[in-house]
């Protein structure tokens, strides 16, 4: 005679109130994980910008085929006409090359801004116990390696082709620090038409309004004294002339203080003005 055996599932464990009540009072007691600071915050964010860069290459684009493409089609288009010969141009061409490159993708902080708005990110951050401006921070943080990427990208190009930094490494590293700097703070720009504006392409139409005429109405292709007097009179003024000079001088072994000066007033003007407006939409977003 075979006994057949049964199995019960087992059943959820029920603790009685008194039981309820100290496990509640056990858990209220403990510690809770220290809030993080502003610093840990923003490079969380900025460590998440970088990570979106892993997993979607594709954006790397704008700073390695674009500024190649940049450096090769004005040394060759305009060299010989301008300068008589690539060699003598690239030394004018390529630190106001880098400039204009980096200036202009400054504009993907703001699609990036206005993709996650769109995407409801944003509301799950705002929920979070962070320092406020933490996300904004960490955008521009994690573009820094973009433009850090696409300078190094076209200053590896134009070694290739000829060009002689007369100031060496240190030059070198100075201008580009500037270049950080001043871009860091443009930046701020397309982070308000991120939370302003309503899609990623309106973002892309104002900034390629403003950043476009900043551009080209400057000292990077050539030198303004050619140019009508009206026209010296906005692009001598221009905070990209400023920049751009202080690169070229800085690359070239000379320490420009006038342009270095206007540079860092301008990065301070756009970061007290345009810091102060993004953040006030952010909390009211």
């Amino acid at each position: 005679m075979s006994t057949a055996t049964t199995k019960t599932e087992p059943e959820d464990v029920q603790l009685a109130p008194p039981d309820q009540e100290r496990l509640s009072a056990l858990l209220v007691g403990q510690d809770r994980p220290p809030r993080p600071s502003a610093l840990s915050a923003s490079m969380a964010f900025g460590w998440r910008a970088m990570l979106k860069i892993k997993h979607v290459p594709e954006q790397l684009f704008d700073v390695t085929a674009f500024p190649i493409m940049l450096v090769l089609m004005y040394t060759y288009l305009f060299g010989g006409a301008l300068a008589g010969s690539t060699e003598e141009y690239i030394q004018f061409l390529l630190p106001g090359i880098m400039v204009m490159s980096v200036v202009m993708i400054t504009m993907y902080t703001g699609i990036a801004v206005n993709t996650d708005i769109a995407k409801g990110v944003f509301d799950r951050f705002r929920t979070l116990p962070i320092w406020r401006p933490a996300p904004m921070v960490g955008y521009l943080l994690g573009d820094v390696l973009r433009y850090l990427l696409a300078s190094a990208v076209m200053l590896a190009v134009g070694m290739i082709i000829g060009f002689r930094p007369e100031g060496g490494a240190l030059g070198v590293l100075a201008g580009i620090a500037l270049l950080i700097v001043f871009s860091f703070a443009f930046s701020w720009i397309w982070t308000m038409f991120g939370l302003l504006l309503r899609s990623e392409k309106s973002v892309m139409g104002v900034s390629m309004m403003v950043i476009f005429p900043l551009t080209f109405l400057s000292n990077v292709f050539v030198d303004p004294t050619t140019m009508p007097g009206w026209l010296q009179a906005f692009v001598n003024n221009s905070p990209v002339t400023h920049l751009a000079t202080a690169v070229r001088e800085l690359m070239a072994g000379n320490w420009p203080a006038a342009d270095i000066g206007w540079t860092l007033g301008w990065a301070g003007v756009l970061m007290a003005v345009f810091g102060v407006v993004t953040m006030r939409l952010y909390n009211r977003k």
